[in-house]
């Protein structure tokens, strides 16, 4: 017993320092508070703004361009300042980026992935001169480094939600296309095991496409995807295989026109699910926007209600409508009257605008039948037999 107490004590005294100073870190670091909110505000802001996201598009846009005159040698000598410049310039404005982000929220920014992958890119980016300073100009492998630059056109997907939108479609797959190209793999196994016994024998077999497991795998791919099963299968036949066409055949049935038509029906139906969403996501954005600005509409013309109020006591106002005519006096010729919520809804404004566009069609057809009475009536005024003047009739008497 008197040894357990030791060990608990000792055990006690040993972990008090840790569990004070974490007890004594914990509330300092919690009622830490930044003293530049304005300032973080501001290039939130900044950052959030559309103009900001219209320059790095652009910048992002017009590096890609600027690479791609890179690959030639020619374009290279003759524009190697205007170049270096743009990579200059793309390599400052991503920089600045990255700083602005950090600045604004340190700790969560590296919650979000497109951040870490903006990261991940700037990486790729200085990775050519941290080799070149490291290795040597004359590095056999830095060639890679310059070739892994094409990276940096992906910063577009952070500035693109229809981009984003088909990742998720794709990550939300993941599992289920895995399935399916497991079965594939299955498959393609048990017909690789079957073409290498069959077509693969030592003495008249096609050792080029059947004579291991590596090149059966290879072939059932070609196969798969029907890329070129024309030859094979005559490669097959000019060796007089009996079940070769059965072989092809059947394969083709299971791996082509299921598995593979499988996989780009999940593709399809997950895409389908969303685009579904994002168009719903882009409703409620609308919804609250909307909202927004008839909140804000309300409280102007309640607070332009309770200012006229007020003043009623010292006006001359008989009645409530006199008061919301005067009120009325006071809003500007674009400023919209709420009056109702159905007034201000979504379903209300689609009903009104299809409205106007059945009247501007009835309308159309209006004018169209008018102008086909009008065209009617002129043929018939044409084929009605002129009368003859008076004097020709005197004429032709005489």
């Amino acid at each position: 017993m008197s040894q357990h107490r030791r060990q608990s004590q000792s055990r006690v005294l040993s972990s008090s320092p840790v569990d004070t100073t974490s007890v004594g870190f914990c509330p300092t670091f919690k009622k830490f508070k930044r003293k530049d909110d304005e300032c973080r505000a501001f290039v939130k802001k900044v950052i959030m703004s559309r103009f900001f996201k219209i320059i790095m598009i652009s910048t992002v846009t017009s590096n890609g361009f600027f690479m791609a005159l890179w690959t030639s040698y020619e374009i290279r000598y003759r524009l190697f300042r205007l170049l270096e410049l743009s990579e200059m310039f793309f390599v400052s404005i991503c920089t600045s980026e990255l700083s602005m982000k950090l600045y604004v929220d340190p700790i969560n920014y590296w919650k979000n992935g497109y951040n870490v992958l903006d990261v991940i890119v700037m990486i790729i980016m200085l990775l050519p001169y941290t080799v070149r300073e490291l290795m040597g100009r004359q590095f056999s492998y830095v060639h890679i480094a310059d070739g892994m630059q094409s990276l940096r056109i992906l910063k577009l997907i952070g500035y693109s939600r229809g981009i984003r939108t088909l990742i998720i479609a794709v990550g939300q797959t993941v599992y289920t296309v895995a399935s399916v190209l497991l079965l594939l793999f299955l498959l393609m196994y048990i017909f690789a095991i079957l073409g290498f016994c069959l077509f693969g024998s030592a003495d008249k077999g096609d050792h080029d496409n059947w004579g291991n497991l590596a090149a059966a795998f290879f072939t059932l791919f070609s196969l798969a995807t029907v890329d070129g099963w024309t030859d094979l299968q005559k490669q097959l036949d000019n060796r007089e295989f009996a079940l070769s066409r059965a072989f092809t055949i059947i394969f083709i049935l299971l791996a082509s026109f299921i598995f593979l038509n499988m996989f780009v029906g999940v593709m399809i139906m997950h895409t389908e699910d969303s685009i579904k969403k994002f168009e719903r996501e882009l409703m409620l954005e609308r919804q609250v926007t909307l909202m927004g600005e008839k909140q804000v509409i309300l409280q102007r013309q309640q607070e332009e209600i309770s200012r006229l109020m007020h003043i009623q006591e010292n006006a001359d106002c008989k009645s409530f409508s006199e008061l919301v005519e005067n009120f009325k006096k006071t809003l500007h010729h674009t400023d919209p009257m709420v009056l109702d919520d159905f007034g201000t809804s979504l379903p209300f404004i689609d009903i009104y605008f299809s409205t106007l566009d059945y009247q501007d069609t009835t309308v159309h057809k209006l004018q169209e039948l008018y102008y086909e009475i009008a065209h009617v009536l002129g043929l018939m005024l044409e084929d009605l037999p002129q009368e003859k003047p008076q004097s020709l009739e005197k004429v032709e008497e005489k």
